[in-house]
C-alpha cells in the first residue's frame, strides 16, 4: 500500500503537506493546483487512508504562540512545526493544531494526549496549559517551574562559539544586531544572545556601548538596525546577528553603504536557514537544529504518555558553526 511519504516525494510537496490536504485541513494555506495533485498521486497510488485503532489511539496538539504569517517569513518555526508534524506521521499519530491568537484555542487543544507548545509563553499561560494537558511540553522557551518539560537549543554556548569564531579571526569591534521578543505581548524576555555578547565582549575588554542594536527579528529590521549603526560607528569590523532573518538585512545595509562583505565587515548568523547557502555572499551562521528539536519534542510527549512518566524532562540541543563566505580575517582598516 501507497504511504504519505511516497505521495509526498511524487507530488513535490512535504509528507505533513500532504497528511493535511488528504485530511481536508481548512488551516492549511496551498494553491488548488498543488491540492489537485496530491489527490491525483494518492489515486493514481492507489493509497488508501489507514483505519482501526492505530490512527487516532493517540492525538499530539500543537500550540502556535505566533501566527501562520510570521511563521512564513522565518523557517526557524516553520521548521520545529514540521518536525513535530513529521514524526507524527511517521508514528500515526493524529494532529490537532492551534494558534494562541485563536480565541477558542483552549477548546481545540482539550482532551488530548499530549501537547507540544511552540515558542514563547507567559507563566500565566504556562499555569493555565497544564490544566488543559499534563502531558506537556514546551520547546524553544525556558521555563523555571519544576513542573514543566522544555526542551530547547543551547543559544548561549552558539553565540559564545560565534563571537569565539570572530575573535579567532582578529576582530575586536564587533556590533550586536538583536530582536525583541515578548511572552504574551508585554512581558519581555530576556535574550541569552545578547547577554553572552555583552559577557563575551567585556571579558575580552572589547568596547560594546554603542554597537548593539534590537528591533524585531526580520529581514527589514535587520536592514534598518545596520543603516542606522553604519551612520553612528564607523570602526565596526564585524557584525554578531542574533538570526539569519536580521543578518540577511545587515548585508544589505552593508552594500547599500558602498561597503563588502566580508572585505570590510563580516557578518555571522544563527538558525543556518534554508536562504543563508543562497544570500550573496553566503553567511557564515550557526546551524540550529529547530526540525530535530521538534522531532524530539513530539518523542518526547509520546513517550512520556506511553511510559507513564511523570518526571518534568529539560534538555538542549547544541548548534554547530557552518562556515560560508561571510567572514574573513579583520583587516583592520581603523587605529
Amino acid at each position: 500500500m501507497a504511504t504519505i511519504r511516497q505521495i509526498a516525494e511524487q507530488a513535490g510537496v512535504s509528507p505533513a503537506t500532504v497528511s493535511r490536504i488528504l485530511n481536508n485541513d481548512s488551516t492549511l494555506s496551498v494553491t488548488e493546483e498543488t491540492r489537485l495533485k496530491v489527490f491525483s498521486v494518492a489515486e493514481e497510488l492507489h493509497y488508501t487512508k489507514r483505519t482501526g485503532v492505530d490512527k487516532a489511539a493517540f492525538k499530539i496538539g500543537i500550540l502556535q504562540w505566533f501566527s501562520a504569517e510570521e511563521e512564513q517569513r522565518d523557517d526557524y518555526y516553520l521548521k520545529a512545526r514540521q518536525g513535530i508534524e513529521d514524526y507524527c506521521i511517521r508514528n500515526s499519530i493524529s494532529i490537532v493544531r492551534a494558534y494562541r491568537s485563536d480565541a477558542n484555542y483552549r477548546e481545540v487543544i482539550s482532551g488530548l494526549d499530549g501537547l507540544v507548545c511552540i515558542g514563547k509563553f507567559s507563566v500565566k499561560e504556562t499555569r493555565e496549559l497544564l490544566t488543559v494537558c499534563d502531558n506537556i511540553i514546551f520547546i524553544d522557551m525556558s521555563v523555571d517551574s519544576r513542573e514543566v518539560s522544555t526542551l530547547t537549543i543551547d543559544f548561549k554556548t552558539a553565540a559564545k562559539e560565534a563571537l569565539q569564531y570572530l575573535k579567532s579571526l582578529g576582530h575586536e569591534r564587533i556590533a550586536y544586531i538583536g530582536g525583541l521578543e515578548y511572552a504574551s505581548g508585554t512581558d519581555a524576555i530576556e535574550d541569552v544572545r545578547k547577554k553572552e555578547y555583552i559577557s563575551f565582549m567585556k571579558k575580552n575588554k572589547f568596547t560594546y556601548e554603542g554597537y548593539i542594536k534590537e528591533d524585531r527579528f526580520s529581514t527589514p529590521s535587520g536592514y534598518k538596525m545596520m543603516d542606522e549603526l553604519l551612520k553612528e560607528r564607523k570602526d565596526i569590523t564585524a557584525v554578531f546577528a542574533a538570526s539569519d532573518a536580521i543578518a540577511y538585512g545587515v548585508l544589505r545595509a552593508v552594500k547599500d553603504n558602498g561597503l563588502r562583505v566580508p572585505d570590510d565587515i563580516s557578518v555571522i548568523g544563527i538558525n543556518d536557514s534554508e536562504m543563508s547557502r543562497f544570500s550573496e555572499p553566503g553567511l557564515t551562521t550557526m546551524h540550529a537544529p529547530a526540525y530535530e528539536m521538534g522531532q524530539h519534542g513530539a518523542n518526547l510527549v509520546y513517550a512520556m504518555s506511553k511510559l507513564s512518566i511523570k518526571t518534568p524532562l529539560k534538555a538542549q540541543l547544541s548548534c554547530n558553526l557552518v562556515e560560508r563566505e561571510s567572514c574573513t580575517k579583520c583587516r583592520k582598516r581603523y587605529e
